[in-house]
């Protein structure tokens, strides 16, 4: 089997190792490739989750190498990461050398480059967001601020760097794709696209009967005349949250019986703090965990799921996992414009409401639309095969392997 060194910053106990890395790989195993994952664990999630990903890993030519993520001090922790990530790598080179390195963005493609330069071995930069700029646009990086204008100059060269070194790029989207291809130093070189997959097997509306979604609604105290409206997952960062629940709001008014579902890890006070400052009263809204499994238990009774996302330049390179799950489950979504391919993909399928602006009249035309028009269900999750399957995710793979190890 040919050997791939696969470089993540993110760890695979954090919640895209389970969804957006592992099932990648796993299923390239079946063409002939084997992998080692050199990842960054952050420890609280490490020794919630490490378990769980070694079963995911069992029976599949996958070996893992977990690394310590450090967050401080800033700057100087990410050298510290970087240098261990090229050390680790160069030492499982020599132990068992591997003949390309796929990495994911920010220090993974620069050690990748370096790696390369040392070893001659192939790279594949599968470009899953415009890593600097996100940290310029989530407001991590204040360009006003000397020292980080200076790093983002840094990474946007080496970004740059990265991508012409490269022997094959992948991006989440159509408009990734389409932006890149405008910059001159990439005019003309092939570029693939792979979206954040779902597993249409596990978010499978068909697994869940008519007293099960019962059981789940007596569970949240829904009664049958509830209309349910959810949200999938983190709160805060890119996701508006106080914009969604101004959305709640209006939705409040015009359908008195509905309710507001959030499934997601952590800061339930956030989403109640905000439910507050809409005045959206408390017994509307319905706070949930849930581990992967049980997400579609929660799904299965929504009637519209909702997520707002910041629209700005880097996230015209994102693909939100939580749309690809959403339609597999057959529920129309309520979102905004202006991120990746989700709108072009709302349109194409039918499959949900836009919403152009977050002022009152966007909002508006969004309540009526709600209550006006109607969707089909089974359309929605038939059009999740043809956007969002694991299975055309991992041919688009192979294809671009192949391309580049013969």
């Amino acid at each position: 089997m040919k050997h791939v060194l696969f470089l993540s910053y993110d760890g695979l106990t954090d919640p895209l190792g389970p969804s957006q890395i592992i099932p990648y790989l796993a299923g390239l195993t079946r063409f002939g490739y084997r992998f080692t994952i050199v990842s960054f664990e952050k420890q609280q999630a490490y020794s919630e989750k490490k378990t769980l990903v070694q079963k995911l890993l069992e029976g599949v030519a996958i070996h893992w190498v977990p690394l310590w993520y450090h967050k401080n001090p800033p700057i100087i922790s990410s050298l510290i990461d970087y240098r261990a990530m090229k050390k680790q790598a160069i030492r499982i080179f020599k132990q068992d050398p591997f003949l390309m390195v796929h990495t994911r963005p920010g220090l993974p493609e620069l050690a990748a480059t370096e790696i390369k330069k040392k070893t001659g071995i192939k790279f594949f930069n599968d470009v899953r967001g415009f890593w600097a700029d996100e940290r310029v646009d989530g407001g991590m990086w204040n360009r006003k601020n000397p020292l980080f204008n200076m790093v983002y100059l840094f990474f946007k060269r080496n970004e740059k760097k990265a991508l012409i070194n490269a022997d094959g790029i992948n991006c989440l989207t159509r408009a990734a794709r389409r932006e890149m291809l405008s910059w001159p130093f990439l005019n003309g070189r092939e570029i693939s696209v792979v979206p954040c997959s779902a597993d249409l097997q596990l978010f499978d509306p068909a697994r869940f009967s008519p007293l099960q979604k019962s059981e789940i609604r007596k569970k949240l105290n829904l009664q049958t005349d509830n209309q349910v409206f959810c949200y999938l997952g983190s709160i805060g960062g890119w996701y508006l949250t106080g914009e969604m629940m101004k959305l709640c709001k209006k939705i409040s008014q015009q359908i008195p019986k509905a309710k507001f579902l959030f499934i997601s890890p952590h800061r339930h006070d956030v989403i109640l703090d905000a439910a507050s400052k809409e005045l959206v009263p408390a017994e509307k809204i319905i706070t949930v965990h849930a581990n992967r499994n049980q997400v579609p238990e929660y799904l299965s009774i929504a009637d519209y799921a909702l997520f707002f996302i910041k629209p700005c330049y880097s996230k015209i390179s994102s693909s939100p996992t939580k749309h690809g799950e959403l339609m597999a489950m057959g529920i129309p979504v309520i979102t905004n414009t202006g991120v990746g391919d989700v709108a072009e993909i709302v349109r194409e399928s039918n499959s949900g409401i836009l919403i152009e602006s977050f002022d009152d009249t966007g909002m508006d035309k969004a309540v009526n639309e709600i209550l006006t028009l109607k969707f089909n269900r089974e359309s929605i999750r038939e059009s999740a095969f043809t956007f969002y399957s694991l299975d055309k995710a991992v041919q688009t793979y192979r294809q671009a392997y192949d391309k580049i190890l013969g």
